[in-house]
């Protein structure tokens, strides 16, 4: 399967007003994509389409509710109207609710798998008739490692990329069956540094945080743009992911324990903020149009992320740790050799 360089690309990013959506639209627009911005938040839109054109790049924004399959429709369509195609879909769109699942109202609950997951079969629905008529392309959904191990008080979020990574599975095994050469990308991160959890509704009493560490979303969309052009199934961003899905495989129980004992206060700020406070889960909510949240002394640098996206230094790497282990068990036989004689 073959997908075109980037800046030979147009590239339709849902959600990109801020956080891991508009610093991969950032990051496309500077190798030279034609990029098509969009969000409910029409201010951080034109604020990111500004930035993109102040450097030199080319973008056109459209306002949308990915939770209507209508307005979503639009965004293909606008997107194949201004620029003629769509090489690459990227879909990073989703909003959350954190409390208890006692807490939470059936509307509540609904409106995050509308945005959280709905949205995402939208813009397949919306974006894969354009892709077909390319006979190449790239679909890339923003996933999460919830969508593998789900955590405590984001059980609407948690569900929601569940169903997003089985949807996912089925529609690349269709595609593969049909001959179609589109390449269907999970982009599964840890826990990144962004306004997600200034914007979420929150019910535990203060401003919710994810379970440190973080990673710079610079690193998701690092991500997304080496899948763009490396037909990719799935990629995991973080240490610290990969480790929980080497975990999970192992033994859920073990996770299970880990989270009863770190996953309730490890979600939680001393920042008081009530139920009340602004929040975007049903309406756009002012402010944050940036890449980054508030937990830049959080962030840490991903070693397995380089090693990923550099597979000969990684295959060095792994050859150099073989033969590192083969000399110790020389010597460490020689050494026991030499105290039997």
């Amino acid at each position: 399967m073959q997908l075109k360089p980037i800046p030979q690309q147009v590239v339709s990013i849902v959600g990109a007003s801020s956080g891991i959506g508009r610093q991969t639209a950032l990051d496309f627009a500077k190798r030279g994509a034609k990029v098509i911005v969009s969000a409910r938040n029409e201010l951080g839109l034109k604020s990111l389409v500004d930035e993109i054109e102040s450097n030199g790049g080319k973008a056109k924004a459209i306002t949308a509710d990915v939770a209507d399959f209508d307005q979503v429709k639009a965004i293909a369509d606008y997107t194949v109207e201004q620029y003629g195609r769509i090489d690459t879909w990227v879909h990073a769109a989703a909003t959350g609710v954190l409390a208890p699942f006692e807490e939470i109202t059936l509307e509540e609950f609904e409106r995050v798998i509308d945005v959280t997951f709905m949205g995402q079969v939208y813009g397949v629905k919306a974006a894969l008739p354009y892709l077909k008529q390319q006979k190449q392309g790239a679909l890339i959904h923003i996933s999460s490692m919830e969508g593998r191990r789900a955590l405590p008080l984001q059980s609407p979020y948690s569900a929601a990329k569940h169903a997003l990574e089985g949807f996912l599975e089925s529609l690349r095994v269709e595609l593969q069956h049909k001959g179609i050469p589109i390449s269907v990308t999970s982009i599964l991160p840890a826990v990144i540094n962004t306004p997600y959890y200034n914007h979420v509704l929150t019910k535990l009493g203060v401003k919710p945080t994810g379970i440190p560490p973080y990673y710079s979303p610079k690193l998701v969309a690092d991500a997304i743009l080496y899948v763009a052009e490396h037909p990719t199934r799935e990629y995991i961003v973080g240490d610290v992911g990969r480790i929980l899905d080497a975990l999970e495989r192992l033994s859920p129980e073990l996770v299970d324990g880990l989270l009863t004992a770190i996953g309730f206060s490890g979600q939680k700020t001393n920042e008081l903020k009530s139920a009340d406070g602004p929040n975007n889960l049903f309406t756009p909510m002012e402010g944050y149009n940036q890449v980054e949240g508030d937990f830049n002394e959080l962030v840490i640098p991903s070693i397995s992320d380089w090693l990923v996206k550099n597979p000969a230094l990684k295959w060095g790497a792994l050859a150099a740790v073989g033969a590192v282990a083969s000399l110790a068990a020389i010597a460490l036989g020689n050494r026991n050799q030499g105290l039997e004689l």
